[in-house]
């Protein structure tokens, strides 16, 4: 039983693998581009249009009220990563249904990756915002002692992400393959459509705290110079005074 995707090699030649979890990644990544594509071929803006295109504009819709609801801000900035990140998982979860394939997401380089890009994306959202003096400020507030902290806190959250990710994909697999070895009828397909559901869940939790994550480091930024504009204010009353 192979509990990993990434023990699945397909070809090898040396110490260059193929394995279930570079492919399947393609496969997902390939699909969303031929879905993108088929959507955006002929955009129309008259009231009839295509059914990809009703489809993609009415998943890009939701996914901005989220955004909207969860973070209390315009969803412009934030779209296009998160967008993708829970695009991305949620097919790959979803594709559970078809036989032989086996999610990426049960991988933990996979997960440990799309943690990565949410750990590098904090600090260039921030740094786009407030530039890097201001977004080096944050590490050092309320003081410098605080440094190693702030620091702990970014990789834990980030390790948090990619085990969280892959420990409920993974386990989920794994339960469905050992139920279809001991019970090979009925409860396996409750377990898938439980696995399904989960899997979307899954992918709405990533996004969200990648969301969440990304937009406290910025609206950190925005509160620091707010309170430094505010300091700047009194003291120039206090002068006038």
């Amino acid at each position: 039983m192979d509990i990993s995707p990434d023990s699945i090699v397909y070809w090898q030649r040396g110490p260059i693998k193929l394995n279930a979890t570079i492919v399947f990644s393609w496969v997902v990544m390939v699909l969303l581009l031929f879905v993108s594509w088929l959507a955006t071929r002929r955009l129309s803006v008259e009231p009839k249009m295509s059914r990809w295109q009703n489809l993609i504009e009415s998943i890009v819709d939701y996914m901005r009220t989220q955004i909207r609801a969860v973070i209390q801000q315009q969803s412009g900035r934030y779209l296009y990563f998160v967008g993708t990140l829970f695009l991305f998982i949620s097919l790959s979860n979803l594709l559970v249904i078809v036989p032989g394939y086996h999610p990426p997401t049960a991988s933990i380089n996979t997960t440990a990756a799309l943690a990565l890009c949410v750990f590098f994306a904090v600090p260039i959202y921030s740094i786009m915002q407030k530039g890097l003096k201001g977004y080096l400020q944050r590490y050092i507030k309320p003081t410098v002692f605080m440094l190693p902290f702030h620091i702990i806190g970014e990789m834990s959250r980030t390790l948090s992400l990619a085990v969280r990710l892959f420990g409920n994909i993974m386990s989920g697999t794994l339960i469905v393959a050992i139920l279809l070895s001991v019970a090979p009828l009925f409860l396996p397909i409750v377990m898938e459509l439980l696995g399904l559901l989960i899997g979307q869940i899954q992918a709405y939790i990533f996004a969200v705290l990648a969301l969440i994550y990304i937009a406290s480091g910025v609206t950190a930024q925005d509160k620091n110079q707010g309170d430094q504009n505010e300091n700047n204010n009194n003291n120039d009353r206090k002068e006038n005074d």
